[in-house]
């Protein structure tokens, strides 16, 4: 996985966290996130790269269901709360079952 991709899958995770307003401490979770991405964005310089503008693109563009599923994955990688990633899956399967 480049270091592009998984700046994308955190950021994509910091959003899908963001939607899930029935988890109260969510806020606590996505500064988590927040600081690690702001580890990570440190730790894996990229020159040439607007992560601002791909931040952006990301809020406004990708779907909720591929946010929910970076989250997942951002969940994982911080060691979040097991019960907000059930939330997630939950909130997933909804999804799948409007469509």
């Amino acid at each position: 996985m480049t270091i592009e991709n998984e700046f994308k899958i955190l950021v994509g995770g910091y959003f899908g966290v963001q939607e899930m307003d029935e988890y109260d401490l969510k806020v606590y979770v996505m500064k988590e996130i927040e600081e690690y991405i702001i580890n990570f964005v440190k730790l894996n310089p990229i020159e040439d790269y607007d992560y601002n503008l791909e931040a952006l693109y990301i809020k406004d563009k990708v779907s909720l269901k591929r946010k929910l599923q970076d989250s997942i994955l951002t969940l994982r990688k911080i060691n979040g709360p097991l019960e907000l990633e059930h939330m997630v899956k939950l909130k997933l399967q909804e999804l799948k079952n409007d469509l």
